[in-house]
């Protein structure tokens, strides 16, 4: 059965017999386990000077300190003209109050055109990593990127690195061992590419790791814990005999492992899809703390940069999140804290324990400047402990008969020519 936007529940059924006590057993564990992230009062962040979408986020803590930041993206006006490079930080100190947002200097760039989307940025030890975006003409030419910079929050220098050997944008960025930058798939200038394109940040240099073996696909989202990688969904590329391509929502979930020998050499295997029905440009982070990998918002129509679906049909946020746990390779269901839900994202930003969003669209595709808190694990990680002793009295109780368990789920430092209707 496909789960659309249950409550925040997931089934994870065994084939054997159940005897009655289990089911007591059982019920004794979804008590124990409901608390949720209601119990959590979410951090409230001042919103953006400025509204804007398809930015890259990223975080980073520095002595005590948090800077999150926001790097380009899609002003409320959503044409070629409201794609910028502006840049902005937020400094959160734990003994204070968040302060107020602070103007960077714009992002630098190697091509004519200085704003972008699509970027990806992360953060690896005191540093942050900016990588590629597209850029938009008012020819609706768009191009890929090659450029790489490395921002310091101490100085607030940018440093051009060594530019990406296949320029991608709306790729997934994955931080291994605080020193791989895995850029995973993504958008080439004419169309997807495969690829798994790995930065070492003590080297400078660029490899090549095992190819993605899903679809090639564009705006999809992941994240990694320790060695563990989920990618989900995003958008394909359908040939076409009498017509130009189109592109079409792809909807599969994989779950990459590192080699711990060979960073380079990842073992792809698939996943069950938590829905069957893909979302586009979610925003996902992992935890280590709670070994699971959250999905957040994104929609289920596949869109141009202005909000307006492939289909011509306007685009709308998704509410669900999705929960992989990566020890029990489950997926649960919950729905965003937030008053409405967003999309169009290119990261999640864990602030003391409330998983948050850094601008977006909201519904009819308005571009917002609100950093939107979606859910917090403080409640999960301080009843991990009690769940795995619940864990041990379930398995005393059956009697070494398997039980259908009922899992609640709660709300780190860190050119290619298209017409209107194939605009990427």
């Amino acid at each position: 059965m496909l789960l659309k936007k249950p409550r925040t529940i997931a089934l994870r059924i065994f084939q054997s017999a159940v005897p009655r006590l289990s089911f007591v057993v059982a019920a004794f564990m979804i008590a124990s386990a409901a608390t949720v992230s209601a119990t959590a009062a979410p951090i409230a962040l001042p919103a953006l000077p400025e509204p804007v979408s398809n930015n890259a986020v990223a975080s980073v803590t520095i002595d005590d300190t948090q800077y999150v930041f926001s790097f380009m993206g899609l002003g409320k006006g959503k044409t070629h003209k409201d794609v910028h490079n502006r840049a902005w930080q937020l400094v959160i100190n734990n003994n204070d109050k968040p302060s107020q947002w602070q103007a960077l200097t714009p992002v630098p760039s190697s091509l004519a055109l200085k704003g972008r989307l699509a970027s990806v940025a992360v953060c690896v030890n005191d540093s942050i990593y900016i990588f590629g975006g597209y850029t938009v003409d008012e020819d609706h030419n768009e191009i890929s990127t090659p450029d790489v910079y490395k921002y310091a929050p101490v100085t607030g220098d940018y440093t051009l690195l060594a530019p990406m050997p296949v320029p991608v944008d709306d790729a997934t960025a994955l931080v291994y061992q605080d020193r791989y930058v895995y850029l995973i798939s993504g958008w080439h200038n004419d169309g997807n590419v495969n690829l798994v394109q790995v930065y070492d940040t003590q080297t400078g240099q660029w490899q090549q790791a095992s190819p993605f073996l899903g679809s090639p696909v564009f705006g999809q989202a992941g994240g990694i814990v320790n060695s563990t990688m989920v990618i989900c969904d995003g958008v394909s590329v359908t040939p076409h005999s009498d017509k130009r391509r189109s592109f079409a929502a792809e909807t599969a979930c994989f779950k990459g492992v590192i080699d711990k020998q060979n960073p380079f050499k990842i073992d792809w295997r698939t996943l069950d899809h938590p829905t069957g029905t893909a979302r586009y440009r979610m925003a996902a982070a992992g935890n280590e703390a709670t070994n699971k990998i959250y999905f957040v918002g994104g929609s289920t129509n596949p869109y141009n940069y202005n909000g307006i679906g492939y289909n011509g049909e306007p685009s709308t946020a998704d509410d669900a999140i999705w929960i992989f746990d990566i020890a029990e390779e489950t997926w649960a269901i919950s729905k965003t804290d937030a008053e409405a839900p967003t999309m169009d994202h290119r990261g999640l930003i864990n602030v003391n324990g409330s998983w948050v969003t850094i601008g977006g669209m909201l519904g009819a595709q308005r571009v917002t400047s609100k950093v939107t808190s979606h859910f917090s694990t403080l409640a999960e990680v301080s009843c991990l402990s009690q769940r795995q002793a619940n864990s041990d009295v379930s398995k005393q109780a059956s009697d070494g008969q398997a039980i259908e368990v009922v899992k609640a789920a709660s709300n780190s430092k860190c050119q290619h020519q298209n017409n209107i209707n194939g605009e990427k």
